[in-house]
């Protein structure tokens, strides 16, 4: 551990341990004191003892879950305070607010009304993007449009990060993936709408099972050489169908793009990503993306997805931290946590009540004859959503039941 704080008080040194080390703390009510202490690579041990001074700690590995850290002035049992690790300041575009309007709003008189620029719109959905010349202004227009009563709901345009990259394995089997396209059964076609990066070539064989790919984000600019994030979940997609389905299967893949070459995705993009997805016939959903922050909009149509009989599988982030991830943690999605191996959650996977699913959160991908790593609740969710298609596209059971059996199957460790 590295430190080098002066002064700091007890509660907000004990939720930065939280967050930056992943243990769950507790801490004897009216426990207080001011930390000061400057060093680096220390055992944790030792740097407990240097950041907490004459308090008493307890460090207790917990069987299936992060350690607890305990911290207390008398015994380790009045230690009975949680402290959560501070939660991540919300990141969004600049000067920006997503705005849903109800039928028959006028958008451009509303824009010009607050002095703003519309720099995106989606009339069928209702959605726009206004762009205000200040930072203060966007405040005052989002006071002013949550009192509006043409306004359904408004927001930032929240940012999510780019996915790590998949790590080259030179001394890795690159043996490709083989899988037979189908045609679809009785029960219909399941298409998978992997909202994501770009999708690359997976070679002849397997771009069979990849429909032509959809961009909000506009052009992209790909490495010919290495994957991207989209191409490495697509093809543990068809690993876990290939598991289902050893004799084939008809299910394919609509890669919809909503990074494009910028480093992130945001809220508009994500929602218009879902959208298209959807119209094109998307019959089941595979977000690995996650972020801290609430989106009503986006909230609302995942759910009308799901009410339309479209499961939607989510990444619960990799921090690892109890606090929710969203879209992951929004009301009727299916949230994915990672294993490291079976019963044990990986050491970097979001954990909490509100996940549904856990699944091993590694995969090997062949691309270009080489064989390639990637890890996170990302992988688990792309698992989880190619099982659930392989056995649907076998079925005739409905995807209630196929999610019901998978969460019976692929318990989160401690539960």
């Amino acid at each position: 551990m590295d430190a080098d704080v002066r002064g700091m008080p007890l509660w907000p040194l004990l939720e930065q341990i939280a967050r930056q080390a992943g243990w769950n703390v507790f801490v004897e009510p009216d426990t207080t004191r001011a930390a000061s202490a400057k060093f680096k690579d220390l055992p944790s041990g030792e740097a407990l003892k240097r950041l907490l001074g004459d308090l008493n700690f307890a460090l207790v590995p917990q069987s299936n879950a992060l350690p607890h850290l305990y911290v207390f002035r008398t015994t380790q049992k009045n230690a009975t305070q949680p402290v959560p690790p501070p939660r991540t300041s919300p990141r969004y575009v600049p000067n920006e607010l997503l705005v849903k309007l109800k039928p028959g709003a006028d958008v451009d008189a509303l824009a010009k009304s607050l002095g703003a620029k519309i720099t995106g719109r989606n009339d069928n959905l209702g959605l726009y993007r206004l762009l205000f010349d200040k930072a203060s202004a966007t405040d005052s227009a989002l006071g002013q449009l949550k009192n509006n009563s043409d306004v359904a709901e408004v927001d930032y345009n929240y940012v999510y990060d780019a996915p790590p990259p998949a790590q080259a394995l030179p001394g890795a089997s690159a043996s490709p993936l083989s899988l037979t396209l189908n045609p679809p059964g009785d029960s219909g076609k399941v298409i998978v709408g992997l909202i994501d990066t770009p999708v690359q070539s997976l070679g002849s064989t397997l771009d069979k099972f990849l429909l032509k790919q959809v961009s909000v984000a506009g052009d992209t600019t790909m490495s010919a050489s290495d994957p991207t994030h989209g191409t490495t979940m697509a093809y543990t997609i068809l690993q876990a169908i290939a598991q289902q389905s050893p004799g084939g299967t008809s299910v394919q893949i609509l890669p919809v793009d909503v990074y494009g070459s910028g480093a992130n995705a945001t809220t508009w993009n994500v929602a218009l990503g879902i959208q298209q997805a959807v119209d094109a016939g998307a019959t089941v959903l595979n977000l690995s993306l996650a972020g801290p922050n609430d989106s009503p909009m986006l909230a609302n149509l995942l759910q009308q997805a799901v009410k339309a009989g479209i499961p939607v599988y989510a990444a619960a982030g990799n921090q690892p931290v109890t606090a929710p991830m969203y879209p992951a943690a929004d009301s009727g999605v299916i949230s994915v946590t990672a294993l490291q191996q079976p019963g044990q959650l990986a050491p970097y996977a979001n954990f909490g009540l509100w996940i549904q699913l856990a699944l091993p959160g590694g995969s090997v991908v062949v691309f270009n004859g080489q064989a390639w790593g990637v890890q996170g609740t990302s992988v688990a969710t792309a698992y989880a959503t190619g099982i659930f298609a392989g056995v649907r596209s076998g079925t005739s059971a409905g995807w209630q039941q196929i999610v019901a059996a998978m969460q019976r199957q692929w318990t989160v460790p401690g539960r």
